[in-house]
């Protein structure tokens, strides 16, 4: 069965003259240039599903036309990838990640602000921020006047996505109150202001977290190393020589004893090995210089 047959019977009535194998082949050929997403044959539903409204919307009649004007014009093209872009997460998502950092990573990043020092984190790929706020939540504690006094010390968490829409949610810090049930009472307790349906994340914590968007696979502008980076169930998306490349670049960002959290399903290969040791499912370490 071909791309198209397939397609026809998921989606009876997609006429060629609107979307066709060579318009599916050239959005996969963006996507992946532009994002590292690689879209096997069997997404062409979604790619169509998901681009539909963008192309009625920019008022071209097939997806051949979309597909000149997102190579034309960079503004439409963010806007699909955006909506190619799976933002799919929960709070306290792979739990085992920040019971790790609680116990073998948050001593030490305390000790050093304590003495002055900062810590620097970075929620990469961070969706619409419950990765985010599961971390911060963690940084701070279950004591509030303690975790207050962390957050006045040097400490900043950056927060990127390449999804515009993800990240206003994101940034907004409000979520549906039963979504927080992943998350330890006491945590949820100290740092989460419910009222209703809704909860919002505190303000002292919000003070921390930096929301920028950014394409992992471009220019990084910030300065500086990170002593955590969590980067999870985003380069499940990626082949592996774009998953080898992102990867090597975490490493060069990490402080030396810095920790990298990838997703599940995910495993550090190539280059990065030369510098990262694994500490466990999924977490790895930045050796000394």
């Amino acid at each position: 069965m071909s791309l198209m047959d397939a397609l026809d019977s998921a989606m009876p009535g997609v006429s060629p003259g609107v979307f066709d194998e060579a318009d599916f082949r050239a959005i996969a050929e963006i996507a992946h240039a532009e994002a590292g997403i690689v879209l096997p044959t069997g997404k062409a539903m979604l790619v169509y599903s998901r681009l539909a409204p963008l192309v009625r919307d920019s008022g071209c009649a097939t997806f051949g036309a979309y597909v000149m004007r997102i190579r034309e014009n960079a503004e439409e093209r963010q806007r699909a990838i955006c909506a190619l872009t799976t933002n799919h997460t929960f709070f306290y998502r792979e739990a085992h990640h920040f019971e790790h950092f609680a116990s073998d990573v948050r001593p030490g990043c305390l000790d050093r602000l304590q003495r002055g020092g900062k810590v620097r984190l970075w929620s990469a790929g961070c969706s619409s921020g419950e990765e985010t706020w599961s971390l911060l939540m963690t940084l701070l504690g279950e004591d509030t006047s303690a975790g207050t006094a962390i957050a006045r010390r040097d400490v900043r968490l950056l927060a990127s996505d390449i999804a515009s829409h993800a990240l206003a949610k994101a940034r907004a810090a409000t979520y549906r109150t039963e979504d927080l049930k992943p998350v330890p009472e006491g945590l949820r307790r100290a740092w989460t202001r419910s009222k209703g349906e809704e909860c919002t994340m505190d303000p002292v914590m919000q003070q921390i977290a930096r929301f920028r968007t950014l394409n992992l696979l471009g220019d990084w502008p910030m300065q500086g190393q990170f002593d955590v980076i969590f980067c999870r169930n985003v380069m499940i998306y990626f082949d592996t020589p774009t998953k080898e490349r992102l990867v090597a670049r975490f490493a060069e960002r990490l402080a030396p004893g810095g920790w990298l959290y990838i997703g599940h399903s995910e495993r550090v290969t190539g280059p990065a090995l030369d510098h990262l040791a694994s500490m466990g499912p999924t977490i790895y370490r930045k050796r000394a210089a």
